[in-house]
């Protein structure tokens, strides 16, 4: 029998049906990676790092998947592809998307590598991660 892990994730997307968008994420993560166990409810914010005309959409989810962290990584990615994203963003510089799937936590898991860190390195510095987080984790589990 395989690992059963408890994963936190972030979605965010800017451009056409937001709600909609958010809801296919969920089907997918859902049918590809594992059972969400909780979902926060959807939070609009201002874009971050990066100037648009187009608001942002975010919420968190609580997964439970037999994933390891990268084929986590692997299958949020294809997620987002096959939902239309075409740019990721790199050093720095950050794009309009469709959906935007970020890994937060992975168990009690610190991973540090050039394709993935967890926790997620700057989740503490975003209320838009931060604020629906909290809504479904226990205060105790998040920590510095």
């Amino acid at each position: 029998m395989l690992n059963v892990n408890t994963v936190y994730l972030s979605l965010g997307t800017n451009l056409g049906d937001k709600e909609q968008n958010l809801m296919s994420a969920i089907t997918e993560i859902e049918r590809r990676i594992g059972s969400i166990r909780a979902k926060s409810a959807f939070l609009a914010t201002a874009p971050w790092g990066f100037e648009s005309k187009h608001s942002f959409l975010n919420a968190a989810v609580r997964v439970e998947t037999e994933l390891t962290p990268f084929a986590l990584l692997d299958a949020t990615q294809q997620i987002e592809r096959d939902m239309g994203r075409t740019l990721k963003s790199v050093s720095g510089k950050y794009h309009d998307r469709i959906i935007d799937i970020d890994i937060l936590l992975y168990d009690d898991l610190r991973i540090k590598t050039q394709r993935l860190t967890i926790p997620h390195p700057v989740m503490y510095e975003r209320d838009f991660v931060l604020i629906p987080l909290r809504e479904i984790l226990p205060q105790t589990e998040l920590k510095q």
